[in-house]
């Protein structure tokens, strides 16, 4: 009888266990997910911002191209 006590209690010892803590987490998971998808929102602003700065340099590069072909 202790045997089938002491199986018993390493089981529901050992399924304890292996639940973790899911709360935890969850919260972990949500973190990250919002720290990854700033990262993307950071580097597209990023990219949105050095294709603006091109566009201005070629706009004053091809003003600056009219300017010497015209004299």
């Amino acid at each position: 009888m202790k045997k089938l006590v002491l199986m018993a209690v390493a089981i529901v010892a050992v399924s304890f266990a292996s639940c973790g803590n899911k709360a935890a987490d969850a919260a972990k998971a949500t973190a990250d997910s919002i720290r990854i998808a700033d990262s993307i929102a950071a580097v597209e602003a990023a990219a949105a911002e050095a294709a603006a700065d091109t566009t201005t340099v070629d706009s004053v590069a091809v003003e600056a191209t009219e300017t010497v072909v015209a004299e």
